[in-house]
């Protein structure tokens, strides 16, 4: 057990995670909390199952402030998970149920977990390991345990640009402030998520509606017209997405978008990636611009933007307005920039508590409190932030900037082309070429047709030099890409033959 941790005392209006859990099933113990690929389970029988596996972790030597790491897919029992960690005070760290084992095994190290959920056996070097579908014991007491808080009540991961993985530990505990408006959801609603539960943006949303009340709708993976329908019989009031699921839903066939009844939603979140200005103009037009909402910032939480769709429209290209925290934009010598001025991204938090950890990894900081996730931007003279790429991810071509996701964003408007992305590769006159990796079907865009497109909306030298298909995803359901791993495939000599 971690000997930092200790049991939190409550303010008023302040009750665990753990104990807000008991309390919504003591509410209503009949009402749907989670439902995934058509099994659902009540608010009493959630807090039943967590209750049994809360005994059983504590049984095995997990205790206040120990992580348990949960590589479980989406599905009710990733629920059940955490839950039973809040409920003994340990901290639920998740990561993808497909990670290759040597990722897995560097994530372990990294975390030193008390326990282990849905990792095979022989990658946990001898910790406690439970598989996937495991029950705990029917003869435990499914009655609620003595109140703990975790200190923290997630620890997520990420491994960016770098693909070096690294423990992003909240600087939240798990409380739940039962006098404060609900951050997303509400106590009667339902949301529908369908990206997957190991990456930040689904874990906040949907955690939050759960404890706020909302019925939580999980696709156990992204299914376009599946998450249309999921809206419409659920009469879902809130969706979670990023710009590659809206993409998707958008390539639908007109009919089939249509024959789903959107009405019910009242908010479409979309985050994680940036959206291009395309996108988003036609889901505006689509379901209206007071639904659309848009927000900005890492897992890190230092500081956020959120932009609704009618501001946008005001702001074009903007992911709006700091809320919480504050951002200044910095040049390449790390003078505050003027309004209108590109330069790096820096954020810094409103309150004093840090709002999070890393393990495995050092931020990039300066004087004053400021953090830097590595994002180029600008502000204008509103406030609003305008974000370029990542600062990791430019390339440079002949003396000039390239920030691939502007020449992803113009290829993307082709209405074959279902992903994109833009790396830089060697060139011996130029430094580096422009490079497109398209998912597509070359037949139906053709490169002369994808660099016309791109010759319309970017400058000559950001057009690609190169491009090449291929019919693999490159972008994970949470929107993310590992573009330093597609460069390193391309720059790979050819295995023997």
């Amino acid at each position: 057990m971690s000997g930092t941790a200790t049991c939190t005392v409550l303010a008023m209006g302040l009750v665990s995670y753990g104990r807000r859990v008991t309390a919504l099933a003591e509410r209503d113990p009949d009402r749907v909390a989670i439902t995934c690929a058509g099994h659902s389970l009540t608010r009493g029988e959630l807090e039943s199952a967590a209750n049994r596996l809360a005994r059983d972790l504590a049984a095995g030597g997990v205790g206040l402030g120990d992580m348990v790491t949960i590589a479980l897919p989406n599905s009710t029992d990733w629920y059940v998970a955490f839950a039973a960690c809040w409920k003994i005070g340990a901290v639920p760290q998740p990561i993808s149920s497909r990670l290759p084992e040597p990722e897995i095994r560097s994530i372990l190290e990294l975390a030193d977990p008390s326990a282990v959920i849905g990792v095979p056996p022989e990658f946990a070097e001898g910790r406690r390991t439970i598989g996937p579908g495991y029950q705990a014991d029917p003869g435990l007491p499914d009655a609620p345990l003595p109140d703990v808080t975790s200190p923290a009540w997630k620890a997520p991961t990420s491994g960016g640009s770098t693909g070096r993985p690294k423990l992003i530990v909240s600087g939240d505990p798990a409380t739940y402030d039962e006098d404060a408006p609900p951050l997303f959801g509400t106590a009667d609603g339902c949301m529908v998520v369908p990206a997957p539960l190991y990456h930040n943006g689904p874990i906040v949303w949907s955690c939050s509606a759960w404890l706020a009340g909302s019925h939580v709708v999980v696709l156990p993976r992204f299914d376009a017209e599946a998450t249309l329908a999921a809206i419409d019989r659920y009469q879902a009031d809130t969706v979670y997405l990023v710009p590659t699921l809206m993409k998707r839903i958008w390539r639908l066939p007109e009919d089939v978008r249509n024959s789903h009844d959107l009405s019910s939603l009242r908010s479409v979140w979309h985050l994680a990636e940036p959206c291009p200005e395309w996108l988003k103009q036609v889901w505006i037009d689509w379901l209206g611009p007071e639904r659309i909402f848009e927000l900005y910032g890492g897992t890190e939480a230092q500081a956020a933007t959120v932009i609704t769709g009618t501001e946008w429209l005001a702001h074009r290209g903007s992911v709006g307005r700091p809320l919480p925290g504050s951002i200044m934009i910095c040049d390449l010598d790390g003078n505050e920039a003027p309004a209108g001025q590109e330069g790096e991204v820096w954020m810094r938090p409103t309150r004093e508590r840090p709002t999070y950890r890393y393990v495995g990894a050092t931020a990039r900081t300066r004087e004053g409190g400021w953090e830097s996730l590595g994002d180029v931007g600008r502000l204008d003279e509103d406030g609003y932030l305008y974000l370029g790429d990542r600062m990791q991810d430019m390339i440079l071509t002949g003396g000039a900037n390239v920030y691939p996701a502007e020449v992803e964003a113009a290829l993307q408007e082709h209405p074959a082309v279902l992903s994109v992305i833009v790396i830089g590769l060697p060139d011996e006159e130029m430094g580096n070429i422009v490079h497109a990796i398209v998912e597509a079907d070359e037949r139906a865009a053709p490169i002369e047709e994808l660099l016309e497109l791109a010759s319309e909306r970017v400058a000559r030298y950001k057009v690609p030099r190169s491009i090449e298909y291929t019919d693999q995803p490159m972008r994970d359901d949470a929107g993310k890409a590992r573009r330093s791993a597609l460069r390193a495939e391309r720059l790979s000599p050819p295995p023997p033959q």
